[in-house]
């Protein structure tokens, strides 16, 4: 018995704790090491079993005295884990159901003929550009699965037309035994007949053929709000399907794509663009009319603008939902270098050329400065 732990020690309690405690102590054991939670986890199995051996030694008041007085080597004790009746079989669910209340994780037992929410629904919208900016409202159409409106969701065509299910008794589960490696596991699935609602129909509803449910087509309208990006989503929550045995309906997402802009790109709150320029204008400087989504903004661009500078307008970008304020569009410069010059054009580039001094060029003086200190440093 020298491979075997204490069974306090397994339990994590001490040797004067109360039933209450043992009991709580396993309960937290059996849930996280349960092999359902841990399929093909030999390590987990083990621990599982070590904790229910311990468990069922301390939790009998005759086991525990003879283990408290002898060890392993007293009567009835150390003899093994029965597993809780696993040669003999036993329901998984009932064994759960004492210890936490319901399911293994203790969220109460579950039967599909109690209310359950109804499924959430996905739709995806795409929207132009400027309808992300300001909002805007789109109808759409869905289909999704309604309360039958004949039968009010009976599935049966008369009052009457509804039975407890023969096969399950109305518990909605029939008792499955399987042979596992552990002994025979019995365990509970929904009734193949009544589908686990409990009951049967007799007399099925023409419009819904018994289900209780019709798959409609609706037409929701949606509010898309001001400033709403690409890629978010909108929760209608409700208009999802129907829910069942008066269950809350599910929720409808819809997934929101906005559409490229073939002049402005999205940053956030902020708007970003290029806007070209001449040659001349950015040398000598001009005012233009720059489209922004609220109107054109007149801007003077100062002499000697240089290709890559960015312009910022203020207060000309998105306003984000629950924002006070809108963000900033940024105006990137391109300066376009001209083709096809006629011989009179390119007269006038290269008379300017030669009477240039230099000093208009910073970025190129700048450059060959530091090409000629960089032949002419010593490099020994």
């Amino acid at each position: 018995m020298a491979d075997k732990r204490d069974y306090y020690e397994v339990l994590g309690v001490g040797r004067n704790a109360t039933d209450d405690e043992i009991k709580k102590a396993y309960r937290t054991l059996a849930k996280k090491y349960h092999p359902d939670l841990h399929p093909g986890d030999a390590e987990a199995e083990a621990k599982f079993k070590e904790a229910g051996e311990a468990y069922e030694v301390l939790s009998d008041a005759q086991k525990r005295a003879a283990y408290d007085t002898y060890g392993f080597d007293g009567p009835q004790a150390g003899g093994g884990y029965s597993g809780g009746g696993f040669s003999g079989g036993f329901d998984v669910g009932d064994i759960f159901e004492s210890f936490f209340g319901g399911d293994i994780f203790g969220g109460g037992r579950r039967t599909r003929n109690g209310p359950r929410e109804g499924s959430s629904l996905e739709y995806r919208l795409t929207i132009e550009f400027e309808e992300a900016v300001f909002g805007v409202k789109k109808d759409i159409r869905v289909t999704r699965e309604e309360v039958c409106p004949d039968c009010h969701g009976s599935g049966s065509k008369s009052s009457r037309g509804k039975q407890t299910c023969p096969d399950c008794g109305g518990r909605g589960t029939v008792t499955q035994v399987t042979n596992t490696p552990l002994g025979r596991i019995q365990s509970s699935r929904p009734c193949p007949r009544c589908g686990g609602s409990g009951s049967v129909v007799t007399d099925p509803c023409p419009s819904c053929m018994g289900s209780g449910r019709k798959r409609c087509n609706r037409t929701i309208t949606v509010n898309i709000p001001a400033g709403i990006d690409n890629g978010e989503r909108i929760v209608l929550r409700g208009q999802g399907e129907a829910g069942y045995n008066g269950g809350p309906d599910g929720n409808l997402y819809i997934s929101i794509s906005v559409k490229p802009h073939r002049f402005y790109q999205r940053d956030g709150e902020n708007i970003r663009c290029e806007i070209p320029l001449t040659m001349t204008q950015a040398a000598l400087g001009c005012t233009i009319d720059i489209p922004t989504l609220y109107g054109k903004v007149s801007y003077t661009v100062p002499e000697g603008t240089q290709p890559g500078t960015v312009f910022r307008l203020r207060g000309s970008g998105v306003q984000l939902p629950n924002a006070r304020s809108r963000g900033d569009m940024f105006v990137t410069v391109k300066v376009e270098i001209p083709r096809k010059l006629t011989d009179a054009q390119k007269k006038l580039l290269k008379d300017f050329e030669s009477g240039a001094t230099g000093k208009e060029y910073q970025e190129n003086k700048s450059f060959r400065d530091r090409i000629r200190d960089w032949f002419t440093e010593d490099k020994t």
